[in-house]
């Protein structure tokens, strides 16, 4: 059994895979300021919450697009397990070529998802994932990842939105019963969801009609189960797609 590790910008996500299987997942705040012990003590709560001994992990991988966590969360796993733990960057093998302009820019989180839409789904893909912000990636026929889109994420946005309004009050990110809504909760919340899957429809006719090519659409993140089944294209719903992905270069890697 190993431990995945996927440090975002809100949360972080723990996941123990064995044989390739998901045997739990955990979520944790991510927090900038917190320190390696801080960081060792908590994963060795929620370890122990699942009744796992931190020393009978075979290793650990972690994929951040937090600087200042990353290191922190390296030394707690390297404390509580006494091994070394991957960090996806430069120099992992990932069977991806990547085709932009800096490929050393590509951030951890982006180059784990084009990894599992190729070792779990059929390429050309494109991954998209909706979370702190909204990612939208290609990855071409010959497994090559050609680039892609950043939008601000859906919550961020209509946080902002609010924040920096007088009226119009924090929502949580549902779809409402009709796109034409009658007050104003609705009207935002139709904004949120309806508009964000035209957009993202909008983006898939655009980034196929580039490529040249149908692609497979897979989402992931913590608001795809809430924007996803609103697009009128087939996008397939994957809540674990980095974690899948961080498994793929674990066994991509191992010694």
């Amino acid at each position: 059994m190993i431990l995945a590790i996927d440090v975002g910008n809100s949360n972080i996500v723990l996941g123990c895979i064995e044989d390739g299987t998901i045997q739990n997942i955990s979520r944790i705040q991510t927090h900038t300021r917190a320190t390696e012990l801080e960081y060792a003590i908590k994963l060795r709560e929620v370890l122990g919450f699942h009744g796992i001994d931190p020393k009978g992990l075979e290793g650990a991988i972690l994929s951040s697009v937090v600087p200042p966590v990353t290191g922190a969360l390296a030394g707690a796993v390297k404390a509580i397990t006494g091994r070394t733990c991957m960090v996806v960057g430069p120099g992992m093998k990932t069977g991806l070529n990547v085709a932009i302009d800096d490929p050393g820019t590509l951030g951890a989180d982006l180059v784990v998802g084009s990894v599992a839409a190729m070792a779990y789904y059929s390429v050309p893909a494109i991954v998209i994932d909706l979370g702190t912000a909204t990612t939208v990636m290609a990855i071409d026929k010959n497994g090559s990842y050609r680039g892609g889109a950043i939008m601000p994420g859906v919550k961020l946005s209509y946080d902002a939105l609010a924040a920096g309004t007088s009226l119009l009050p924090v929502i949580s990110i549902t779809a409402p019963a009709k796109v034409i809504a009658t007050n104003t909760v609705d009207a935002m919340r139709s904004g949120a969801v309806f508009s964000t899957a035209a957009a993202l429809d909008g983006m898939i006719d655009r980034m196929e009609e580039e490529l040249g090519e149908t692609c497979t659409v897979i989402a992931t993140g913590g608001l795809a189960s809430s924007v996803a089944p609103y697009c009128r294209r087939q996008v397939i719903c994957d809540d674990d797609l980095l974690l899948k992905g961080l498994w793929a270069l674990y066994l991509k890697n191992k010694k």
